[in-house]
């Protein structure tokens, strides 16, 4: 049987160590290493790749919110289960924004605790409505704030914006148009610049999904 591989971060020894006792008599989790602040965490996920990241939310040098964040962006198959005593819906939604899988609070009876990780690997870990409902207002409103970025884009940048989206070289841009390759650069930053983005492979995602609502929209109309 495969074991789940655990990190624990949380800045409070005594709480760390609690919780790697509870899990090591567990035989599917193995609790490889553990964090005092959401650095450590980071670091620690880039050398061992657990499956499973315990995040405690208030941390010292870094707190756990920008920890999911940087870890879900370098590594989105690990799972982030944000682990906290505050019933604090905006730092939760934030780091669930960020693709944590869900939250637990941590007085929680320890069996209940142990079962939530299992379902955070399979995908199940539920949430209350109303974080639930603060999550989708947050993720439509940076969709809406995409949507309108997208609307500043000029007719020759669309263009090439749905080329890069398709996966073309900046040569194979300049080729397709009649252009030169400085010039799509040009292009380009004044793309990444309306997107909010200096990351290809970001900009990449943020224009697929707001070209295809966009093209949807105007199929509709």
């Amino acid at each position: 049987m495969k074991k789940i591989r655990m990190l624990i971060a949380d800045d409070q020894t005594l709480m760390r160590d609690g919780l790697k006792t509870i899990f090591d008599l567990e035989d599917d989790i193995e609790v490889i290493a553990t964090a005092e602040n959401g650095e450590q965490a980071l670091l620690l996920t880039q050398q061992l790749r657990p499956d499973v990241v315990l995040m405690d939310i208030r941390m010292p040098i870094m707190d756990g919110v920008e920890s999911t964040r940087l870890i879900k962006k370098q590594f989105p198959e690990v799972i982030v289960i944000i682990l906290t005593t505050f019933n604090d819906d905006e730092y939760i939604v934030q780091a669930l924004s960020f693709g944590a899988s869900g939250y637990l609070l941590k007085d929680m009876p320890g069996e209940r605790l142990i079962q939530a990780v299992r379902d955070g690997i399979t995908g199940n870990l539920m949430m209350p409505s109303s974080v639930a409902a603060k999550l989708a207002g947050r993720l439509s409103n940076m969709r809406k704030a995409e949507m309108d970025r997208i609307k500043e884009l000029s007719e020759r940048e669309l263009e090439i914006a749905k080329l890069i989206v398709q996966g073309k070289s900046n040569r194979d841009i300049a080729n397709m148009l009649y252009i030169t390759e400085g010039t799509v650069k040009n292009y380009i930053s004044a793309i990444y610049n309306k997107v909010g983005t200096n990351d290809r492979a970001k900009a990449i995602e943020i224009l697929k999904h707001t070209l295809d609502r966009t093209d949807g929209e105007s199929e509709v109309s």
